[in-house]
């Protein structure tokens, strides 16, 4: 038999969100405690109701700070906070409101909020999002990615006076790297009075080994004062079991709020991230369906992950020269518009990129770690105006990224995992919207890939075979079009 793993009660038994959006919209009115000065803001926005998650995590994450920032409730540390939901269901705004009004009445600028994401698109969209609710409000927002120079995020971050150093920023976003840097050469950059570090796709943070980026985040910020004679009030120290000597002077405490949409359940990889008496919130949970006889059938007791409601799976068997005459008959002869497509590798989204330019009658872009990051938004803006039909694409991209209007998302390599899988199928269908996924699977993957999804409780994917016939067409074509590459190769 097998062993099932101890979980941690706060692991066990989270608190479930609502999966289906469209149905369980909350008004924004009727979320509790949010200032009228943001609500203003959002209705300017055009939001009038927030998703089920944002509805659960915003009221949490404002009561851990009910008493001002500076305590916790009734003195205590407030929770770490875990939110665990499918992609495009709202997780950035679960953050920006609540942590945009707990800084609102701050007298003194000092990073109090630090997010850190696993890529610079990422970086770059949250920072859009609070730069939009921080308008007017004088909290001020820095971006640190790497995308200007190292002199230059200084010149944002710090500024020295003849009293010292003072802080120029409220709310850092930033990415591990460029982030380690400054907290290791950035001298007057402090994060002794961080009140929130807030990890978005915690699990790849984790499993990219960015754990030693989060590890100095919180040194840096139990950081003791040389002391030059300044009287530190607020010293923190490293928590510890609360004593009377620990609680004669208050403490700015340190929340992390760790979003993602496949949050790991493994309690020895959490275990790193030192949480404290963490709360879960999911909406990756099982529901139980109950039968006409009144008994309940517990039916999707492996479903490990969500994807969003609106999305059709299918895959295509093929072999491997049949592959991009595929690709060309979805774009070609079905006319699909709009599609990101999916490589394993670089190289292989490049030479397909080269393939398609070569064939003709389609317009097609690539998106990869090879474009600066000014042609990457282009690119970008370009897809989601509609002037580009297909986008190719590599994972690194992928995480994440909220590209507007995806109708279809095509697995060109199959992935081989199947968060992979998940993050790829999440672009499409995203807030409620309708998408369709299409994997191209070798048959020599077929058994393999269907085995991953099944193991992960994804059984409605349905096989749609491409007759050799409908492809006869593209090839002429296409072999003059593999010359053209050749030639293009040489």
């Amino acid at each position: 038999p097998q062993v099932q793993p101890f979980l941690p009660q706060w692991l066990a038994q989270p608190k479930l969100v609502q999966k289906r959006i469209k149905d369980n919209l909350v008004p924004i009115r009727d979320v509790p405690g949010i200032h009228p000065r943001l609500l203003k803001k959002l209705q300017m926005n055009g939001i009038e109701s927030f998703f089920p998650v944002q509805a659960e995590v915003i009221p949490a994450i404002l009561q851990s700070a009910s008493n001002g920032y500076l305590m916790g409730q009734g003195g205590y540390r407030p929770k770490d906070i875990c939110v665990s939901a499918p992609t495009g269901s709202g997780k950035t705004l679960s953050f920006v409101i609540p942590i945009v009004q707990v800084l609102l009445d701050r007298v003194v600028c000092q990073v109090r909020a630090l997010v850190v994401l696993p890529t610079k698109e990422l970086a770059q969209q949250v920072s859009k999002v609070f730069n939009v609710y921080t308008d007017g409000t004088g909290l001020k927002v820095v971006l640190i990615t790497g995308q200007k120079s190292f002199a230059k995020e200084q010149e944002m971050l710090v500024q020295k006076k003849v009293t010292g150093y003072c802080s120029l920023a409220d709310i850092i976003v930033a990415t591990p790297g460029r982030l380690t840097d400054h907290i290791s050469q950035t001298v007057g950059f402090s994060l002794m009075h961080l009140r929130f570090l807030i990890v978005d796709e915690a699990d790849r943070m984790i499993d990219d080994m960015h754990q030693n980026c989060l590890n100095q985040v919180v040194k840096a910020a139990f950081r003791v004062e040389d002391d030059s004679g300044t009287n530190m009030l607020f010293q923190r120290t490293q928590p510890g079991p609360v004593t009377a000597a620990s609680s004669c002077y208050p403490q700015i405490p340190l929340q992390k709020l760790l979003f993602s949409a496949t949050l790991t359940q493994d309690p020895e990889k959490l275990q790193q991230l030192d949480l404290f008496q963490p709360r879960l919130f999911t909406s990756v949970y099982s529901e139980k369906k109950t039968l006409g006889d009144g008994t309940e059938n517990e039916q999707d007791t492996n479903k490990k992950y969500t994807l969003p409601e609106g999305l059709s799976q299918c895959y295509v068997p093929c072999d491997l020269n049949s592959k991009p005459l595929l690709l060309l008959h979805f774009m070609q002869t079905m006319k699909f518009t709009r599609v990101l497509c999916f490589t394993n590798s670089r190289e292989a989204s490049h030479r397909l990129f080269l393939l398609v330019k070569a064939f003709g009658g389609v317009t097609v872009a690539e998106f990869s770690s090879r474009l600066s990051p000014n042609e990457r938004q282009r690119t970008m803006k370009e897809f989601e105006q509609g002037k580009i039909q297909l986008l190719i694409s590599t994972d690194a991209t992928a995480r994440g990224i909220d590209v507007k209007g995806v109708n279809y998302v095509i697995n060109y390599d199959a992935p081989q995992f199947i968060r992979t899988y998940i993050h790829r199928v999440g672009r499409t269908a995203r807030a409620g919207k309708v998408g369709v996924a299409f994997s191209l699977v070798l048959r020599i993957q077929e058994r393999r890939f269907l085995r991953m999804l099944k193991d992960a409780g994804i059984q409605d994917i349905k096989k749609n075979p491409v007759k050799g016939n409908s492809l006869k067409p593209l090839v002429q074509q296409y072999e003059e079009a593999l010359c053209k590459l050749e030639k293009t190769v040489k």
